[in-house]
C-alpha cells in the first residue's frame, strides 16, 4: 500500500515539472518514485501502480480538458467532469501497461531493471502514446527540460532522447540505492557523463543563417470564443485584424492566428482578401492568414493557412484534433457530438505531400493548432524550410495551464529543427521563438496586441531533422528485444536445470 501511494504521489509531482510551474527536477523525482514502486512486484501490481501514477499525472496535467468541454464545448459540469475522467482514465493505461510489460517480459537485478528496462519501457510507451489513435504526446517528460542543460540533446535526439536521459537519471539514482560501493560509483560516473554531454552539445551550432534578417509581426486578436462564429460579429473581426495589419506595414511578414477569418475562404477570396492582398503588396508585406476552407467540388472542409504576397499558396492541416475537428470511431462515440457544441467539428485532413508555403522570400514549415506538438511531422518540408510558423487558437483552453504547456512544446520544435518559430495565437501565447527554443518576445494572455521582432532565415539540418525519432526508438527497441531474449534464455536454463 505504501508504494501504491508513492506511485500516485509521483504522478502528481510530474506535471509540476512542466510549464507554468517549471520545476524540471520533479520529472526525475516523479519517475524515481514510479520506478521504485515497480521493483520486485508482480506484473499485476506494477500495472496498478502505473495506473495510479497515470491518474495523478493526467488528472492534474490535463485538467484543462474540463475547461474546454464545459466553458467552450457546451457540456454541463457533470458531463464535462465525466468526459474528463474517462479521458484521464484512458491515458493512465499507458504508464500502467509500461509497468506491466517491464515486469512481465524482463527480469534481472534491480540495477539492470532501473538503468535499462524501466527507462526504455517508459520512453517507448510515450512514443506509442504519441501516435496511437492519432496520438496525444502531452506531458512527455522531455518537454519539461526545455530550460535545462539537457535541452541540448533536442537537436540531436529530439524530445524522446531528452526524455530518456531524464528516465535514465531517475533509474540511475534508484539503482545507486541498491548497489554496492563500486557499482554505485560507476553509476554516478555514467550519470555525470550523460549530464555533461548536454553541456558539450549546447556549444554546437547545427544550422546557419540563409539570408538577411527580416521583421515579422504576429497578431493576437483575443476574439472571444463564444462570439467568434456569430455572423453579426464577422465584420468587426475582419476590421480589427485589418487595422492591426495596417499598423504593421513596416514588417516583411504579418501572421494572423488560426481561423482568424470567421468565414470560408471562397466567401472572402475575391472581396476582402483580394483588397487586403493588393494593399499589402503595395507596401512589400506578405501575409499568412488562418481561414477555414470549403472544397465545394468534394463537399469537404479544411483548416487552412493561406499565403498572400509574392508567392501565393495554401496549406491544409494534416493532423486533426480528435473531438475538436473530427470525431474518431463515430459509430461508437457519436453521442459526444450531442454533448459538445463545437462549430466546424468535421474537418477533413490535408494530404502529406503538400509543398512548402513561401513568405518573405523564403519557404516555411507551416503547422496549425496542435500539429506543433508532433515533432516528426514538423520535418515534412525540412531542410527546405527556412523557418517555422504555427497558427493556433488556444482560446479553447481558457485561463488554464494548457496554453503554457502548448508553447513549451512549440519551443521544442524550434530547438529540434534549429529554426525560428513564429507562433500566432488568438488569445495567447503568441511568441517569436529562437532556434535554441528560447522565447525572444511574447504577448501576455488574453490581450489584443501585436508581437514584432526580427528573425533570420536558417539553412542546414540538425541530426534530429535528418533522422527524426527513429534512432531513439530503434535503439531502445533493440535494447528491450535483447532484454526479452535474455529473459527467455535464463528461464530456459532454469527449466533445464530442474
Amino acid at each position: 500500500m505504501f508504494y501504491d501511494i508513492l506511485a500516485l504521489i509521483g504522478g502528481l509531482l510530474l506535471p509540476l515539472a512542466f510549464a507554468p510551474f517549471d520545476y524540471p527536477i520533479l520529472a526525475v523525482i516523479g519517475l524515481f518514485l514510479l520506478f521504485a514502486s515497480w521493483l520486485n512486484v508482480s506484473p499485476g501490481r506494477a500495472f496498478l501502480r502505473g495506473y495510479l501514477f497515470g491518474l495523478g499525472q493526467f488528472g492534474l496535467g490535463v485538467s484543462w480538458v474540463y475547461v474546454s468541454m464545459h466553458d467552450y464545448g457546451g457540456a454541463s459540469p457533470l458531463e464535462a467532469a465525466a468526459l474528463t475522467f474517462v479521458f484521464t482514465a484512458f491515458l493512465a493505461l499507458y504508464p500502467a501497461l509500461a509497468g506491466w510489460l517491464s515486469r512481465r517480459f524482463f527480469i534481472g537485478s534491480r540495477i539492470y531493471q532501473s538503468l535499462i528496462v524501466f527507462p526504455a519501457v517508459w520512453i517507448l510507451g510515450e512514443w506509442v502514446r504519441g501516435w496511437f489513435l492519432t496520438g496525444f504526446p502531452w506531458l512527455q517528460v522531455g518537454y519539461s527540460q526545455i530550460d535545462t542543460p539537457l535541452a541540448a540533446y533536442g537537436p540531436v535526439l529530439g524530445v524522446y532522447g531528452i526524455g530518456w536521459v531524464v528516465a535514465f537519471v531517475a533509474g540511475g539514482v534508484l539503482a545507486a540505492f541498491h548497489s554496492a560501493r563500486k557499482p554505485r560509483t560507476l553509476i554516478a560516473v555514467a550519470i555525470v557523463l550523460v549530464l555533461g554531454m548536454g553541456r558539450v552539445l549546447s556549444g554546437v551550432s547545427w544550422t546557419q543563417p540563409a539570408g538577411e534578417p527580416f521583421k515579422v509581426t504576429l497578431l493576437q486578436g483575443n476574439v472571444p470564443q463564444d462570439m467568434k462564429w456569430q455572423p453579426e460579429f464577422q465584420r468587426e473581426t475582419l476590421q480589427m485584424y485589418t487595422e492591426m495589419t495596417r499598423k504593421s506595414w513596416g514588417s516583411r511578414l504579418v501572421v494572423w492566428p488560426e481561423t482568424a477569418i470567421p468565414a470560408f475562404y471562397h466567401q472572402v477570396k475575391e472581396t476582402f482578401l483580394a483588397d487586403l492582398e493588393t494593399e499589402a503588396a503595395a507596401r512589400g508585406t506578405d501575409l499568412l492568414i488562418g481561414v477555414p476552407f470549403y472544397d465545394q467540388t468534394q463537399d469537404r472542409y479544411f483548416n487552412a493557412v493561406v499565403a498572400l504576397g509574392e508567392t501565393p499558396g495554401i496549406y491544409f492541416k494534416r493532423h486533426l484534433v480528435p473531438f475538436g475537428e473530427y470525431l474518431p470511431l463515430r459509430p461508437v462515440l457519436g453521442f459526444i457530438l450531442d454533448i459538445l457544441e463545437i462549430p466546424l467539428s468535421d474537418f477533413a485532413s490535408g494530404n502529406g505531400g503538400q509543398a512548402a508555403l513561401v513568405a518573405a522570400g523564403h519557404p516555411l514549415a507551416a503547422s496549425i493548432c496542435y500539429e506543433d506538438i508532433f515533432g516528426q511531422e514538423s520535418l515534412a518540408v525540412l531542410p527546405q524550410a527556412a523557418y517555422l510558423v504555427n497558427v493556433t487558437n488556444d482560446a479553447w483552453f481558457g485561463d488554464s495551464i494548457a496554453p503554457h504547456q502548448h508553447v513549451q512544446m512549440a519551443r521544442m520544435r524550434a530547438l529540434e529543427t534549429g529554426r525560428y518559430m513564429l507562433r500566432a495565437t488568438n488569445t495567447g501565447i503568441t511568441a517569436i521563438i529562437s532556434p535554441k527554443g528560447k522565447i525572444d518576445v511574447a504577448a501576455p494572455l488574453f490581450q489584443r496586441t501585436q508581437v514584432a521582432g526580427t528573425i533570420t532565415p536558417i539553412e542546414g539540418s540538425t541530426p534530429y531533422a535528418r533522422w527524426g525519432d527513429w534512432p531513439v526508438v530503434v535503439v531502445l527497441g533493440m535494447g528491450l528485444s535483447f532484454a526479452a531474449w535474455r529473459r527467455r534464455r535464463i528461464l530456459q536454463t532454469d527449466s533445464s536445470a530442474e
